[in-house]
C-alpha cells in the first residue's frame, strides 16, 4: 500500500497527500513521481499515477497543466478535461472522479463543503497565493452551490518558512501586491527574509471566512526521503519529481 497523509476533518471523502514513497520510478525520481515533464520514464509515471488512483478508489484522475496562475477549472458532467489545459485549481460536484494537484514545495490545497457535496483542489506557489488562488477557488465552489462558511481547507506538505529563504526583491513584490503581507516574513540570522507560504494561505482563508483550516505542518524541503523538493534539488544540482495530492467525493 502506498503511504499518504490524510486529514481527520476530510475522512468522509477519499483524499490523500502523497509523497515520494512507493512507486516505481528510479534515480533522481525514485519512488512515486507523477510528473511527465521532469524527464522520468513515461511508463513509470503512468504506473505511479495508476497506483495513486487505485489507492483512493480506482476513479479517473483529473490533472491540469499547472502554470502558477489563479485560474480555476470546473470539472462538470461533460467529458473530462484535457490534462494540457492550463489552470491551477479544480472544483467539482462529480462523485466519479479524483482531482489531482502536483507539487514539489508549493502548497497543495484541499477544499470541501461536505454538506453540499462540492470539493476542490489547488496548487499554490507564492504567485498563486498572493494573486488570489484561494479566493478564486472558493468563488468557483460557490458557483456550484457551496457556502464558504461550510468550506473546510487543508494545507498539505509545503516548504516551511525556515527553509524558504527569499530576496528583498521578492519581499517587495509580495508587499506591493498585498501591503498586509508583512506578517508572513521573518528575517534569518543571516539577514535574509524568509516567507511563510502556509501561514500566508491560512491567513487568507481566515479572511475569506472558511469554516475550518487544517495545516499538516509537513515541510517538503526538510524530509528528502519522504518528499520531492524543487528547491532542495536546485541546491544540490540534481533533478526531482513531483508528488500528488488527490481528493474526491463520496
Amino acid at each position: 500500500m502506498i503511504p499518504f497523509e490524510s486529514v481527520p476533518s476530510f475522512t468522509a471523502v477519499p483524499h490523500g497527500f502523497f509523497g515520494r514513497q512507493g512507486g516505481v520510478s528510479t534515480g533522481d525520481f525514485a519512488g512515486l513521481n507523477v510528473s511527465h515533464t521532469v524527464g522520468d520514464d513515461p511508463a513509470a509515471v503512468d504506473g505511479n499515477r495508476e497506483a495513486v488512483a487505485n489507492a483512493l478508489g480506482r476513479r479517473p484522475l483529473v490533472t491540469v497543466k499547472q502554470v502558477h496562475s489563479t485560474r480555476v477549472l470546473t470539472v462538470d458532467l461533460q467529458a473530462l478535461p484535457d490534462p494540457v489545459i492550463e489552470a491551477d485549481a479544480l472544483v467539482t460536484r462529480r462523485t466519479d472522479v479524483l482531482l489531482g494537484i502536483l507539487t514539489a514545495d508549493c502548497a497543495p490545497l484541499f477544499f470541501l463543503d461536505a454538506e453540499n457535496g462540492i470539493a476542490g483542489a489547488a496548487h499554490a506557489g507564492w504567485k498563486g497565493a498572493v494573486g488570489g488562488i484561494l479566493t478564486n477557488t472558493v468563488a468557483a465552489m460557490e458557483t456550484l452551490g457551496a457556502r464558504r462558511d461550510r468550506i473546510r481547507l487543508a494545507i498539505g506538505p509545503t516548504i516551511s518558512q525556515e527553509n524558504y529563504e527569499v530576496g528583498e526583491e521578492f519581499k517587495s513584490e509580495v508587499l506591493n501586491q498585498n501591503g498586509k503581507a508583512g506578517f508572513a516574513f521573518a528575517t534569518s540570522p543571516r539577514g535574509k527574509p524568509h516567507f511563510d507560504l502556509p501561514g500566508y494561505l491560512a491567513a487568507e482563508a481566515r479572511t475569506l471566512g472558511l469554516a475550518q483550516i487544517t495545516d499538516t505542518g509537513l515541510c517538503t524541503y526538510a524530509e528528502p526521503a519522504r518528499f520531492f523538493s524543487h528547491r532542495r534539488a536546485t541546491h544540490q544540482g540534481t533533478r526531482t519529481g513531483r508528488q500528488i495530492a488527490v481528493i474526491g467525493l463520496a
